[in-house]
């Protein structure tokens, strides 16, 4: 007989997606334990540098967001390819991109979920492989402990142990280019994005500490590994000019646009989410804000089959729901990356899409895209709301998403509840208000009841 599994799941990897993912687990009342190679959450480097709309939503329903507001800054914007797309007027709270560099974001997310609700870590170890049974899991450590538990998640990144031994197939495109990322000391340096999606700017905007950070394409596309500061030197004066009297390097990285996806995010009771399910190139910031909507949607499925609330086959509907998302998310950066190429055909084709973007309609379809508030699950049911996000809209004493902040299901009375009538739904428009909803604990709408 198999030992009694020591936790209900075991998470590899502590970035946003395992801490997201640790924090519904919590909630639900499941025993989770992260696996994680760093010491301590400090980054040595912070590509990720912004959340997006529908991210913002998915804390607020959590009750956390104003931290993460009040840390970072607020732009109106959202990004595809270098082109600037207004989402002001988009009917959420949240109707802006927050800009907050990804090591922030891991220290607000740890200290609300390793300190306030207490999920356990253990640092300086990493998933070396496992074994599954009809019962659990067997995760073998790189110190040569094991830990047994009911599931688990890969959440260990582009390069996923978990994925690599589940032996799911990881189907895609090599990079095509490749970034090298420096952050350092400079003297007056040229501020301002770069056609091919790169750029400089301050290290930490409004602190005048003399630190900026530059990601600019390399010609060739390198498999060299991390580059060296004479690497970042010659990049730099080779697209400038000059080197801005760059020194004090606190980290120097390279990053490409490598696109591959999992074939399937669930194998017998081991799944994958984040960059272990998907990677892509970085255009239009996406790639940290679908792994934390992966965490959310995994997490209460999770939570309700351990607690024998729901079938195992719901942790089926994960695969079925976030796979479709994430192939959009590299569609768009693929096409991202070929309107940033610099020759005039590439040019004559971002011409037009600049031209598109610029009116209503494409402006909000794209938006919607890349800020994650057009997700749809096909949940059956002939009502616009089935299967979209539920709008925050004001009740009575409170607001919707502070229902949800318990992350348990929700079952609203509309009708008594809410003063209006109808509501607006990114890219969809204005629909009518059902007499009641049954919203999901990720905050989808699962049913309504109609007058």
């Amino acid at each position: 007989m198999p030992p009694m599994n020591a936790h209900d799941v075991v998470i590899a990897g502590g970035g946003p997606t395992g801490l997201m993912l640790a924090a519904e687990l919590r909630l639900a009342g499941v025993d989770a334990v992260i696996v994680e190679r760093r010491a301590t959450q400090d980054l040595d480097g912070s590509r990720a540098g912004g959340l997006h709309p529908r991210t913002l939503e998915v804390l607020d329903q959590r009750g956390v967001v104003d931290r993460f507001v009040d840390a970072g800054q607020k732009h109106p914007a959202a990004g595809f390819a270098g082109i600037f797309l207004d989402i002001s007027d988009f009917p959420t709270r949240h109707n802006y991109l927050l800009g907050l560099w990804q090591r922030d974001i891991e220290r607000i997310l740890a200290g609300w979920v390793l300190d306030e609700l207490g999920a356990p870590i253990m640092r300086r170890r990493d998933v070396r492989g496992f074994v599954q049974d009809d019962d659990g899991v067997t995760v073998t450590l790189d110190d040569g402990d094991a830990v047994r538990a009911t599931y688990l998640v890969g959440c260990d990144g582009g390069r996923s142990v978990v994925r690599k031994t589940a032996g799911i197939d990881f189907v895609g495109y090599d990079a095509t280019a490749t970034f090298l990322i420096c952050e350092a000391e400079m003297t007056d340096p040229e501020v301002g994005m770069r056609r091919e999606g790169g750029g400089l700017g301050p290290a930490n905007p409004g602190v005048d500490d003399g630190r900026y950070r530059f990601a600019l394409k390399e010609d060739a596309v390198s498999h060299d590994g991390e580059p060296t500061f004479e690497d970042a030197h010659a990049l730099l004066v080779a697209k400038y000019g000059t080197d801005f009297g760059l020194r004090n390097p606190t980290w120097i990285s390279r990053f490409g646009d490598a696109t591959r996806q999992a074939a399937t995010y669930r194998s017998g009771r081991v799944f994958v989410a984040g960059d272990a399910a998907h990677i892509h190139g970085p255009q239009g910031g996406q790639g940290l804000n679908v792994g934390v909507q992966d965490a959310v949607n995994l997490g209460w499925k999770l939570g309700q089959v351990l607690r024998g609330a729901a079938p195992d086959a719901l942790l089926d509907t994960y695969h079925a729901e976030r796979h479709p998302v994430a192939a959009r998310v590299l569609h768009n950066t693929m096409a991202q990356v070929a309107l940033s190429i610099a020759d005039e055909r590439h040019d004559a084709m971002r011409d037009i899409t600049i031209e598109l973007l610029a009116m209503d309609e494409p402006r909000r379809y794209v938006a919607g895209m890349v800020t994650g508030l057009d997700v749809f699950y096909d949940l059956g049911g002939d009502h616009p709301l089935v299967g979209r996000r539920m709008p925050d809209l004001d009740l009575r004493n409170d607001r919707v998403y502070e229902r949800l902040h318990a992350a348990q299901p929700v079952e609203l009375d509309l009708a008594a509840q809410c003063t209006a009538t109808t509501c607006e739904l990114p890219v969809i428009g204005r629909v009518p208000l059902p007499q009641a909803v049954m919203i999901r604990p990720d905050g989808y709408v699962a049913a309504v009841t109609l007058p």
